[in-house]
């Protein structure tokens, strides 16, 4: 599982500033991450949105490159619905860290 994850996240990240440290810590973190359920076997859907959502705070493009090949884009739609969830999540956690920042400072 490991090796087979670490490939799909190295050609997502293929061209981006992410290294390969940062690849291992991303896997190592999902591993721990997975055997703190307390189970056996996991799904790979689960593994794949684990990864997917460690990938988005890590690098979009690589979110997005994981995504297109993980949940199997068929068109441009599945293409667009993904940047525009992307865009939204950006945007409220944007807007969380400011609420955020203006009760810290009241």
């Amino acid at each position: 599982m490991r090796e087979k994850l670490r490939a799909g996240l190295t050609r997502a990240v293929s061209k981006t500033k992410i290294t390969a440290e940062q690849i291992d810590d991303l896997v190592d973190a999902l591993e721990n991450e997975l055997a703190s359920l307390g189970k056996r076997e996991v799904p790979s859907t689960l593994l794949g949105e684990f990864a997917l959502a460690r990938l988005r705070n890590l690098d979009e493009v690589a979110y997005v490159r994981f995504a297109c090949v993980y949940r199997q884009f068929r068109s441009i739609e599945d293409f667009i619905v993904e940047l525009n969830t992307l865009k939204d999540t950006k945007t409220l956690l944007s807007a969380s860290d400011h609420e955020e920042a203006t009760v810290s400072s009241a």
